[in-house]
């Protein structure tokens, strides 16, 4: 099976993501530093300069950074005082539910909106209870959430906001960066995402004061040599990690820039393909460029998702069914009431119809070709 001349099978697997790797003399020149000054970890002069960058790239003057993006929510959770219940997406990956539990709240799983994915004020105001806390709200592939509806709910109803911001790494609404809405927004820097640190994360908050209690708990609860005043964790980010994430950020635009041409071809290429859509930002929306999502309607495509991802693995095309299973039909969280399948219809649909594609700027246009001549071959079986 070829593309004119070209096999349509790629020799070495193409996975959707490929960490961006800066140069290494660039990445030696800051361990130098770190070498240099013997500190490796406890909040040394990197880990100060990649937080104060960051800060002022994501608009987030109150900025905490984190080991892992899960820890960061962790945190977030003991830092607002969450109890009792929290409203949250069953359409999400493990860690946005598994916080709840860590911290002894019970999830219950809103539906989602069948467009943007996420869930929505109306979806969510018919659960809150006299026990619910919070609403944990996913930017999913990095598309924002209502999140003046769901603040104005939340203010309402007494509730704190938490967003988990995995995918929103750079997204602004009309503007504003993402950060700025609700109580905390979470971001994570593993290796898939396109700025990382390996591994890492951050916690943007409201204010000073929240800001303040993060880092405390981030680091034990410790205030000084004799001081301890909250019952902390350990997730604080060490200065190999800074380090690393100082470099990439040099590169995020340059990267941005290059995935953003791999998704013009995308979008070209499979445009006219009957019951295939590519998910597209809402007007005012900045794309963080984290992730490119195929929509398959098998009864347009004559061809399931579940199909064409298992089709495309024969060319070595390794797509992703973010996010299947739904959090909702894991064993430790079925039993819910919120999570019966009755209850979340659009979230059972869009999860059976979404595939993420390879996507990152190690992909040359011809492979991007390749890989929609795969897709349209696949379909046309």
């Amino acid at each position: 099976m070829r593309r004119g001349s070209t096999p349509l099978r790629f020799e070495q697997p193409i996975h959707v993501t490929r960490p961006l790797l800066p140069p290494l003399a660039e990445l030696n020149a800051e361990l130098e530093k770190v070498w240099a000054s013997g500190w490796l970890t406890n909040g040394g002069e990197q880990h100060a300069l990649l937080e104060r960058e960051l800060a002022e790239w994501l608009g987030a003057p109150n900025l905490s950074l984190f080991n892992n993006g899960t820890a960061a929510l962790m945190v977030a959770c003991q830092a607002l005082q969450v109890t009792g219940e929290v409203v949250t997406s069953p359409f999400t990956f493990p860690a946005t539910p598994h916080v709840l539990s860590w911290n002894k709240v019970a999830p219950v799983f809103a539906d989602i909106d069948p467009e943007t994915m996420n869930i929505t004020p109306d979806t969510v105001a018919p659960l809150v209870t006299g026990a619910t806390s919070a609403v944990l709200a996913v930017h999913v592939y990095g598309l924002p959430c209502d999140v003046r509806g769901i603040d104005r709910l939340a203010q309402a109803q007494g509730l704190k906001v938490l967003y988990d911001g995995a995918h929103a790494f750079g997204t602004t609404i009309d503007g504003e960066p993402v950060a700025r809405f609700g109580d905390a927004t979470m971001f994570s820097f593993h290796a898939t995402k396109l700025f990382h640190t390996a591994e890492g994360g951050a916690l943007a908050v409201r204010d000073a004061e929240t800001k303040a209690r993060v880092d405390l708990l981030k680091n034990f609860g410790i205030r000084n040599e004799e001081e301890v005043v909250l019952p902390g964790i350990n997730g604080k980010m060490n200065e190999l990690q800074a380090a690393l994430g100082r470099v990439v950020l040099r590169h995020v635009a340059a990267e941005r820039a290059r995935r953003e041409r791999v998704g013009r071809i995308y979008r070209e290429r499979l445009a006219g393909a009957a019951g295939l859509r590519i998910v597209a930002m809402p007007p005012g929306v900045t794309d963080s460029h984290q992730y490119l999502i195929l929509r398959v309607d098998e009864q347009g495509a004559g061809c399931s998702r579940d199909a064409l991802h298992a089709r495309l693995k024969r060319f070595n095309i390794v797509t992703r069914k973010y996010f299947h299973p739904l959090c909702s039909q894991y064993d430790c969280y079925r039993h819910l009431p919120s999570a019966r399948p009755e209850r979340l219809p659009n979230a059972h649909r869009v999860a059976a119809e979404v595939l993420s594609l390879p996507y990152h700027g190690g992909l040359a246009d011809d492979d991007v070709h390749r890989i929609c001549d795969a897709i349209e071959y696949s379909l046309a079986r």
